[in-house]
Order: structure tokens, then C-alpha cells, then sequence
């Protein structure tokens, strides 16, 4: 069978997610797992858009071995070369250059005319294959370019040095039919188009991201690119979880194969949750918690007679009911340490030993901790930032006063004032949490979003809260796990407001350099 090439953009794309902010620490927490996963190619982000951006790649770069790490690049020399700083320590560096190449991009955006886009195509992938071995070029909004233009630049820009070419779906337009028609075109009339493997890129606006997909491997793509959980800009990206399976299910009548370790595709799916956060719909093919779930009476029947009745799909192939090992109050550090291990952290002794003493506190108030929280503790741990000076909640008490209403008196460790402890109320208890909150913080801060979720099940389950706030006009989010929703939730609050700490600490270093 053909192999398929997966290209992972959870990283840039999915990033560019509305509420989506990951620090430095969690994008390497979440490269590593790509690469577990088998993904062929991994895009770390735009180094040129950020300094935090540009840092966050090249430690990616630095770290990931089998995976090759690529970046985002606009056609433009000090993109290249920014990129280039970022990616040069790789073992396999290689570049991504885009350019739009519809009529629409090309009259309003680039103000350029078709030859001269040509022109620019072909002089920036010849600039970027001095540098890199392999240049991919992406013709931005390909699926809305006039094919026999879009194929003379396919032509020029293999013939430059380009051995990868996109053709994305930018605004999520086509039909699956047009989509592969545009492939199959590009077969046909580009002398050159074996030199290059063809990419798809496909967005989700009208939901035929996959399916687009799916029909530019049927006209000879042999890479497609995605995010997991298919999140992204505006409606998001194609799920690669869902074409991997499908490729696999299907394998009779796609004849094609990946490298992806299907049973990594849960863990994947939960640690990008979990670091986003963004829920993963329990109805979400491939990973959703319901998504091997059967209540209709006659499917359980049929269900017990034999699975393949109503399962085409075993949940043991994409990693959703592994072995779950459940530690308690008698286990001991070394079952701890290897189920740590199992669960693919890598932490050092000082972080090993502040898991497991929360792993302690945690059975004090649960008699069974899953794998679940386990993975919930090692991840806050793992993605712990540097050290900054930061907000820290040392104390917090709620009370019901007259008519029910709600005070919260808290105890904040502020970066430069020592402690601070002051109380106000709200109209529940987490708005009296969180008003307090910001009378203790100096920085202005807004809630615009605020989600809750159990951590496994049970009335002694953790609390994983997700918060978005507007810190001083900026948005960021924060989040927050504990054994009590309103701990959980003050720690949501505050580890949005420290990623804004450290994101300005980050510019003040920038302008000294």
C-alpha cells in the first residue's frame, strides 16, 4: 500500500483557535506526543508572528528527534530567514512558504498581479531552498485560483526547488468533487508534479473538511494536513484522527497506509483538550467519550451477540480503553513512578516528587486516583513555566451570609506586594471568588468564558476548570484542577492572569535585546 504523509498544524493552526494560548511548556508537552503518535511532519508555529512564537519553535526543534519540525513562513526574505534561526538546529528542518494564488487574494490582499505573484513564488522558494533541504510552498486559497494558473505555478515552484506542494482549501469552499478535480488537474498538466509529493489542506466551514481529504488522496495527494480534535481557525481544520481511521478501516477501498500509532490517538485527543481547552463533543468521531457508546435496546442486543453488529470500530484501536491501573492511599513511589512513566511523562526527580506528594493529598480525599488524575497532575506539573514572579493563592475561604449571598475572603501572594487579603461577594460563589480576585490584582481583568468538567466520574471526581478573561484588552485563558470546584476554579483564574504576567515579562526582555 501507498503511504500517506501526515502533516500536523495543531500547533499553528489549531493555535489561531479563538481563546487558544498555549505557553512554551505546553507546545513541547504536546510536540512530544505528536511524535509518539508517528506524525511525519509537525508545524511548531510562525516564528516571525512572535518573539514567544519564534522561542517555542526552536525549542521544539531542538527536542523532537523523529518527527521533522517545520514553520510557517510568508513569502518574504526575513520570514525565511527568521525561520531559519528557529529550525537550523533540527534533524530535519524544513520550511513551509505560502502565497495566495486566487484572483480574490490576488486583486485585495497581495495587490499583485498573477505574474508577478509567479515572479515572487519562484524567487522565495529559491531563496528558501538555500537554506533548507526540503521547501514546502502552499498557494493560498488554491481551491478558488484559476487551475491553469495555479498549475504554472506548481510547475515554477518545483522547478525552483520546492518538494512539497499544498493546495489548500483556505476558506472551507469546495466540494469534495472540486477538490479532487483540482488534484487530479494538477497530475495531469504539471510536466514536473512527480518531483513534489501534493499536500491537501483542508478547513471545515461547511463540514467536508474530511471528506475533502479523502478526495485528494483518491487524485494522488500523498501528504494531508490537519490538527487533532480538528480544531483551528474559524470553523477548524480536518480531523487527522478521522482520516487515519478511516484509511485504516477502509484500507479495501482507499489502498492507502500511515505511520500514525492508532492507539496514541486518545491520549493525543485528551492532552490537546486538556491543554486548549476545548471539549472534545462527547458525540466527536474517533475520540468522543460516546463515540463507542450503545443505549438503544436493540443495538446492546445486537452488541452482545456480536460486537460487529453496530461496531466497526474497536475503542481499543485508537488507545480509548487501555489498561487503567488504580493506585490508592497504600501505593507506593515506585508503582507511582512507573505508571508516570506508562503514561509517557518524562519528569525530572523534583517534579516527580511534587506529583507524588499531590498524588498523597489526592487520596486523603479519594479512596481510588485513575489514570485519569494521574494524567491530570503530571500535566499540570510537566507544563509548569519558568519561573516568573507571579499570583499565587495562599488562602481562600466562602461563606452564605443574609439572603444567601456569597463572600469569598482570599489571601493572594502578589508578584511585588507581598500578601494581600481583602473579601467580596458576588451572586454565586464563584463570581464572589473571582470579584475578589480582581480587587486583589492589579492588572484590569474581564471573565468572557468559564466551563467546567469532572475528571473521570464519581462524587469525589476532580474539577477541571477552563476560564478566557480579557487581562488589561488582552485575551487569554487559564486553567485550573482540583478536588473542590471553587479551588479549581480560583487556580483557573489565576493562571490566566500569570500567562499574561509572563507574556509581558517575555516583551520586556525582547525590547532590552
Amino acid at each position: 500500500m501507498a503511504q500517506i504523509k501526515f502533516f500536523d498544524t495543531t500547533l499553528r493552526d489549531g493555535e489561531q483557535t479563538p481563546g487558544v494560548n498555549l505557553n512554551k511548556l505546553e507546545k513541547l508537552e504536546i510536540a512530544r506526543q505528536l511524535e509518539r503518535l508517528g506524525m511525519d511532519v509537525l508545524e511548531a508555529g510562525f516564528p516571525a508572528s512572535s518573539e514567544g512564537d519564534f522561542l517555542a519553535v526552536r525549542e521544539i526543534a531542538r527536542s523532537i528527534k523523529t518527527t521533522a519540525v517545520t514553520a510557517l513562513a510568508r513569502a518574504k526574505k526575513s520570514d525565511i530567514d527568521i525561520a531559519w534561526e528557529a529550525l537550523k538546529d533540527a534533524e530535519q528542518p524544513r520550511i513551509h512558504v505560502f502565497l495566495a494564488t486566487s484572483p480574490i487574494h490576488m486583486e485585495y490582499k497581495l495587490k499583485k498581479t498573477p505574474e508577478e505573484v509567479l515572479q515572487t513564488a519562484v524567487e522565495m522558494v529559491t531563496y528558501a531552498k538555500e537554506r533548507f533541504p526540503i521547501v514546502q510552498f502552499s498557494a493560498e486559497d488554491a481551491s478558488r485560483s484559476e487551475l491553469p494558473f495555479l498549475a504554472r505555478v506548481v510547475e515554477a515552484v518545483i522547478e525552483a526547488g520546492a518538494t512539497v506542494v499544498n493546495l489548500p482549501d483556505t476558506v472551507g469552499y469546495a466540494t469534495p468533487a472540486e477538490y479532487g478535480k483540482m488534484f487530479a488537474y494538477m497530475k495531469e498538466h504539471v510536466p514536473n508534479i512527480k518531483k513534489a509529493d501534493l499536500s491537501a489542506h483542508c478547513h471545515d466551514d461547511l463540514g467536508m473538511a474530511v471528506a475533502n481529504s479523502i478526495a485528494a488522496i483518491e487524485n494522488g495527494a500523498t501528504q494531508i494536513e490537519g490538527t487533532v480534535n480538528a480544531i483551528g481557525e474559524r470553523a477548524g481544520n480536518a480531523a487527522l484522527e478521522e482520516i487515519a481511521v478511516a484509511l485504516h478501516i477502509r484500507k479495501d477501498v482507499y489502498q492507502h497506509s500511515t505511520r500514525l500509532v492508532l492507539n496514541e490517538i486518545k491520549r493525543t485527543s485528551s492532552l490537546i483538550s486538556k491543554l486548549t481547552g476545548m471539549t472534545v463533543p462527547g458525540n466527536k468521531a474517533i475520540v468522543g467519550d460516546h463515540a463507542f457508546a450503545h443505549e438503544s435496546g436493540i443495538h446492546q442486543d445486537g452488541m452482545l451477540k456480536h460486537a460487529e453488529t453496530y461496531e466497526i470500530i474497536t475503542p481499543e484501536l485508537v488507545g480509548m480503553n487501555a489498561t487503567n491501573l488504580v493506585l490508592g492511599k497504600h501505593s507506593g513511589r515506585h508503582a507511582f513512578n512507573t505508571r508516570v512513566a506508562e503514561l509517557g511523562f518524562v519528569l525530572e526527580e523534583t517534579q516527580l516528587q511534587e506529583a507524588f506528594d499531590r498524588f498523597k493529598r489526592l487520596t486523603d480525599k479519594k479512596k481510588e486516583v485513575t489514570d485519569e488524575d494521574l494524567f491530570t497532575i503530571a500535566l499540570d506539573i510537566q507544563t509548569k513555566h519558568d519561573p516568573v514572579k507571579t499570583y499565587e493563592v495562599k488562602a481562600l475561604q466562602v461563606t452564605m451570609g443574609p439572603q444567601n449571598l456569597p463572600t469569598a475572603t482570599i489571601a493572594l501572594q502578589t508578584p511585588e506586594q507581598g500578601i494581600k487579603e481583602t473579601a467580596r461577594t458576588g451572586h454565586g460563589t464563584v463570581e464572589a471568588i473571582y470579584n475578589t480576585l480582581a480587587a486583589l490584582i492589579d492588572e484590569q481583568v474581564t471573565l468572557t468564558d468559564y466551563r467546567i468538567h469532572s475528571v473521570g466520574k464519581g462524587e469525589d471526581a476532580l474539577a477541571e476548570v477552563h476560564v478566557q478573561l480579557q487581562v488589561d484588552g488582552v485575551a487569554y485563558t487559564g486553567r485550573g484542577t482540583a478536588n473542590d470546584v471553587l479551588k479549581a476554579s480560583s487556580q483557573a483564574f489565576v493562571n490566566g492572569v500569570n500567562r499574561a504576567l509572563r507574556a509581558a515579562t517575555l516583551k520586556k526582555v525582547q525590547a532590552l535585546i
